[in-house]
């Protein structure tokens, strides 16, 4: 499989170069450049087939020969080894609970997978120095800082907007000894995003150090994204149409799910979910995609107005708003709301959800409620387990909620990190101290 910039100013490459770059040179996203198409046989035998053997099916051809069969298995059977249940909540409507990882977000099995590759290409660098820059409005951070906690000879560099980010979400980062180095940001999460950008743009930076990143940009942290999507489907027991609401932050994980669609897994619609930063909401509404300065919520990760892997959605529908429009709706609802079902999915059915996964139960609610299907299956993805976001969802519920063991064992450690205001100070740093 070869790879090409979303930007088409750069030759295309291997899903080996295009992990390590994780841009692209003319600084576009990369995808794949052949559409991969799953067999009928294969997607009517999922429920029948090994977990494992499912997900290298869903990713052998995006990566092709370049990691041995043997070895992309001992990476898939690490990246999903905790639990992914289907919950039934109310009739006709399931929670697809991705928080049982070791940082307790979705985001593990992408920043497992990516580790592991990562880990396997890096003789490819020689004598250079490999640093992993990433910026993360929330869960990111920790997912990648543990997902490469077992690799050895790469440092990470985690940054994310000081203050506003959980409790936890601050100690997973700030919390894993010399490897990784947390550095808080005087702004928000798009100012995290637009640093990471300009240091892969500087060639200064570029010379001395081989830097990739580790958010959903990067393939390797996408692509197994998939893998979910077609493990909730051999979960359901029934042949009724599927619909998937996706919190939605930087899009990557919604993306993936669309691209699964592409492949041939059965899913009707998709329905992006995303707090009060609605771009992607108006976009869909009025056809202009114009983004506002990002607005603080208390669904931090999805504090995102300009959304990274929106581009590869539009490329998976060739730029066709109305093709795209078929397949996805979008709402966006506000803290109060957030707040509201929090509280309500506690007291009716007893079920503790993170404000993202709020947001999510909330997307597919509406569109529900304004397409009046009935014989679906409404399936929400809930992102993040509700510890990392313990003050907001205690005092909505009136009620504590207990730290895993995991997270009781952070708490105790001291944070590591360092505040910088400008690109100029990360750049520093970079060049002298990593």
């Amino acid at each position: 499989m070869k790879y090409a910039s979303l930007n088409h100013n750069s030759s295309p490459t291997s899903f080996m170069k295009a992990v390590i770059n994780g841009l692209a040179p003319d600084k576009g996203l990369y995808y794949p450049k052949e559409k991969v198409t799953l067999s009928k046989e294969f997607i009517d035998s999922i429920k029948n087939i090994d977990d494992v053997e499912i997900c290298y099916e869903v990713i052998n051809k995006y990566v092709g020969d370049e990691i041995p069969k043997s070895k992309l298995i001992e990476i898939i059977k690490n990246t999903i080894s905790f639990k992914i249940p289907l919950k039934k909540i109310e009739n006709s409507i399931y929670s697809l609970e991705l928080f049982h990882g070791p940082t307790l977000a979705f985001k593990d099995i992408g920043a497992k997978f990516m580790a592991q590759c990562l880990d396997y290409f890096k003789s490819y660098y020689n004598s250079k120095k490999i640093t992993v820059l990433v910026a993360t409005s929330g869960d990111t951070g920790g997912a990648v800082a543990k997902g490469f906690s077992e690799t050895k000879d790469i440092e990470v560099c985690i940054l994310y907007p000081k203050g506003k980010i959980s409790k936890v979400q601050e100690r997973q980062i700030t919390t894993n000894g010399n490897y990784v180095k947390a550095i808080a940001v005087k702004g928000d999460f798009d100012k995290c995003q637009s640093m990471v950008k300009k240091a892969f743009n500087d060639e200064e930076i570029n010379r001395k150090i081989a830097l990739t990143s580790a958010n959903s940009i990067n393939v390797a942290r996408w692509l197994p994204q998939m893998f979910y999507y077609f493990l909730a489907y051999k979960k359901i027991k029934n042949k009724k149409d599927n619909l998937f609401s996706v919190p939605s932050g930087n899009f990557g994980n919604i993306c993936a799910g669309i691209l699964s669609k592409s492949m041939g897994l059965p899913v009707n619609h998709f329905i992006a979910s995303t707090n009060i930063n609605d771009t992607i909401p108006r976009y869909l509404k009025d056809g202009i995609y114009e983004p506002y300065s990002t607005k603080r919520t208390i669904s931090n990760a999805m504090d995102v107005c300009d959304p990274s892997n929106f581009i590869r959605i539009q490329k998976i529908f060739n730029s066709d708003l109305q093709k795209l429009k078929k397949d996805v709706s979008s709402f966006s609802f506000d803290d109060k709301s957030t707040k509201e079902t929090i509280r309500s999915l506690y007291n009716s059915y007893n079920y503790l959800t993170c404000p993202h996964s709020a947001i999510g139960y909330l997307g597919l609610k509406k569109y529900l409620n304004t397409s009046n299907l009935n014989n679906v299956n409404g399936i929400f993805i809930s992102t993040a387990h509700s510890i990392k976001f313990k003050d907001v969802v205690e005092s909505t519920i009136n009620s504590s909620i207990k730290y895993p063991k995991s997270i009781k064992e952070i708490l105790k450690k001291e944070k590591e990190s360092f505040s910088i205001d400008s690109y100029s100070e990360l750049k520093e740093y970079l060049l002298y101290r990593v």
